[in-house]
């Protein structure tokens, strides 16, 4: 991912006691939704461009299919290259849905982390930092994204994951640690985010003036700006200060904070255009949800501009009250940031709710996979080719499944597709949250070629076998005489 930069004008503006502009810096007239977009997406941004891929899933019945798991009644297939825009009726003959294919963004930064560092890193490169300090989970999607969108611009990061070191690295785990500076916490520690993220910046720092959060950030450089120029940035401000010490910027965990919504509005800004979804189509947007920020992000930007959306947020990690605070509280956020920008008419309805959290079709404690949730997945996989996770994504493509299958609303359901790949690697770190995952060849038949035919078992045949083997051919064709068992 490439820093992009759109050319700006410049002017000088007064500001007022606070550091903020004064009232008389701004203009009489506020913009309307898009002369709004073009002003805050006139900034220099991590992806090179916003544009995504859409592809189109067919929902076809299979009654009388046996096996009683996830999608047992249902197959899927997958149109790579669906009619758009004015033509989108004519692929709607059957039951679908759309997917935006943001996971294939980045090999390793999953889609909607790297929508949410879109704005903000060019940010903290501007403003002279030279690492950043952020948190999560053992296997936090969110830790990786920072750790290797920060390597790919020399910029060092500091991750404080939760818990012990596993024996084994692997997932997004494995990614945090080659890219980053991993730091195990204990969770009595990580308990109090706020204390631990400020301690362990001030460390690298060496003094408590180096350390400056992503909203500092925002408002330091809104001081600089004019509502003519909405870059928001420092072109000449060096790496480090003075004296050459660090200096450290602090990302919440999951980059939860106002300025990470930016990357949204880039992406609501691009999907409209005629010869995608287009202004006046309904559309049901569903999305996973672990902080909330990507559903707010889509439904702050579809309000301001307009758009006939509505936006479904499958919760998974909180209460539905946690999810309307932090729904209020990023609302509040940005407008209280980009104010001088904001038509507040529009968004007149935003206190009243912009997102609809639902629960998960199978509710369980975060984090927990259920009996048939791999195989769902890697129905799906092998079905369309696009890899989901058992965590984030399979939640969302249950959920669009079920609305597409039971005709909830006579509108398009769009899903976005957040990422997660690299979660499906990581499931060696679940210890017994998910049933072994076993292959086995099963000599039925054989031919001149000496072909096997691989047949799945449960996890009482890798504990009858052993763990899985492998072995050269000719041991294969002694074992298919023998009529013996063999994992491969």
């Amino acid at each position: 991912m490439k820093l992009h930069c759109f050319p700006t004008k410049t002017a000088l503006t007064a500001i007022s006691k606070n550091g903020l502009p004064s009232a008389q810096a701004f203009p009489k007239a506020k913009p309307s939704g898009e002369e709004f977009m073009s002003k805050l997406l006139d900034r220099r941004w991590t992806l090179l461009s916003p544009d995504t891929k859409i592809h189109q899933i067919t929902v076809s019945s299979t009654q009388g299919r046996k096996g009683g798991g996830l999608f047992s009644n249902v197959s899927f297939a997958n149109n790579n290259q669906p009619h758009l825009g004015n033509k989108m009726s004519e692929d709607n003959q059957g039951l679908s849905f759309y997917i935006v294919r943001d996971d294939l963004l980045h090999p390793f930064v999953n889609g909607n982390k790297a929508r949410k560092l879109d704005g903000l890193l060019p940010l903290i490169e501007d403003h002279g930092v030279t690492d950043v300090v952020t948190c999560g989970g053992c296997q936090s999607a969110h830790a990786a994204a920072v750790a290797v969108s920060c390597a790919e611009r020399g910029l060092k990061s500091h991750l404080l994951l939760r818990g012990e070191q596993p024996q084994i690295l692997t997932g997004y785990n494995l990614i945090s640690t080659i890219y980053g500076n991993v730091t195990y916490v204990p969770r009595s520690f990580y308990a109090h985010r706020e204390e631990m993220l400020r301690r362990h910046a001030n460390m690298i720092a060496d003094n408590t003036s180096s350390v400056i959060y992503c909203n500092d950030i925002i408002d330091a450089s809104l001081a600089s700006q004019t509502f003519e120029s909405s870059k928001f940035v420092q072109m000449d401000a060096p790496r480090g200060t003075e004296n050459n010490s660090n200096k450290v910027a602090i990302v919440n965990e999951g980059a939860g904070d106002a300025v990470a919504l930016l990357g949204m509005f880039r992406l609501v800004d691009y999907l409209p255009q005629e010869h995608l979804l287009g202004k006046k189509r309904a559309f049901n947007f569903v999305v996973d949800s672990g902080t909330g920020t990507t559903a707010i992000g889509l439904g702050l930007s579809a309000m301001y501009l307009g758009l006939p959306w509505k936006i479904t947020a499958i919760m998974l990690a909180d209460t539905i009250d946690s999810y309307r605070q932090q729904e209020r509280r990023l609302i509040a956020e940005f407008k209280r940031q980009f104010c001088f920008l904001l038509d507040s008419d529009k968004l007149n309805g935003a206190n009243d709710g912009i997102v609809n959290w639902v629960d998960r079709c199978h509710p369980r404690k975060f984090g927990n996979i259920l009996e048939g949730e791999i195989d769902a997945c890697q129905q799906v996989a092998q079905q369309t080719g696009i890899l989901l996770d058992p965590v984030y994504t399979l939640a969302a493509w249950e959920t669009v499944t079920r609305i597409t299958c039971a005709h909830e609303a006579d509108v398009n359901v769009v899903m976005l597709h957040t990422g997660g790949t690299l979660g499906m690697f990581g499931l060696a770190q679940s210890g017994n949250r998910v049933r072994p995952f076993v292959r086995v060849a099963t000599v039925t038949e054989h031919d001149d070629k000496h072909k096997l035919l691989i047949a799945r078992t449960s996890a009482e045949a890798k504990a009858r076998h052993g763990l899985a083997l492998r072995l050269p051919m000719p041991l294969i064709s002694k074992a298919i005489s023998a009529g013996l068992q063999l994992g491969l």
